[in-house]
């Protein structure tokens, strides 16, 4: 559930071409974060909002669209943020 949620999100915040997401929550069994309800995703995308920007910049933008996620719901996010021209 959480995964579709992320992906809505980041589709209405950053109009991506492609995204891809990894719920990786199972393999953290156990782990801290996922005591208390925290997922572990790992997200691809790619979009054009990115071109001309640093990678710290990219993460920003991904993670301002996610920002009320990322207090519960996400407690780990992989992040691969990539341009439609990078993505080849």
């Amino acid at each position: 559930m959480t995964s579709e949620i992320i992906k809505q999100k980041l589709n209405d915040a950053l109009k991506p071409d492609l995204i891809e997401i990894i719920d990786d929550s199972a393999a953290h069994a156990g782990h801290a974060g996922a005591q208390s309800g925290g997922g572990h995703y790992n997200v691809t995308i790619v979009a054009e909002i990115f071109d001309g920007k640093s990678q710290v910049q990219r993460h920003q933008l991904i993670y301002q669209a996610l920002s009320d996620l990322m207090k519960k719901e996400i407690h780990a996010l992989g992040i691969n943020a990539l341009t439609p021209s990078e993505n080849v």
